[in-house]
């Protein structure tokens, strides 16, 4: 079964349409690269499914362990590399103002979001650069 149907739309720009939902995504090229900066980068995309996969296992354990993570955020920073010109570093820095997690469960969490299937599914040549305020 597909899950996502994409379009080039003309442009340097991309429609993506996942199928279960009819979410859409459009993507552009950024502006160092040809394009408009107008949308996500194809590889925006990529640093904002690696926080966002993070996310929702860390959501998953918080959930099985009634942990509150209502106020958890991240700022992701992507770092391009020139020659070739590809993903080099992905800096996460997660932050938690307040939880009801003991420190045994933070851990648990930052373990967890550490080992999330894009993490592991990602090259090993890009730096993964996580760090957790909690």
């Amino acid at each position: 079964m597909i899950t996502i149907k994409s379009h080039y739309l003309g442009d340097l720009r991309t429609e993506s349409t996942h199928m279960k939902s009819a979410s859409k995504i459009i993507t552009d090229a950024p502006t160092d690269n040809n394009g408009k900066g107008e949308a996500f980068s194809p590889t925006d995309l990529v640093c904002s499914a690696l926080c966002s996969c993070m996310m929702t296992i860390m959501g998953i354990q918080a959930q099985k362990h009634d942990i509150s993570l209502e106020d958890l955020v991240a700022d992701v920073t992507k770092v391009m590399s020139a020659n070739p010109r590809k993903i080099a570093k992905i800096a996460i820095s997660f932050r938690l103002k307040s939880t009801n997690a003991t420190e045994e469960q933070l851990k648990m969490l930052k373990s967890a979001a550490l080992a999330c299937p894009v993490a592991l599914s990602l090259n090993q040549d890009i730096q993964q650069d996580v760090s957790f305020e909690f």
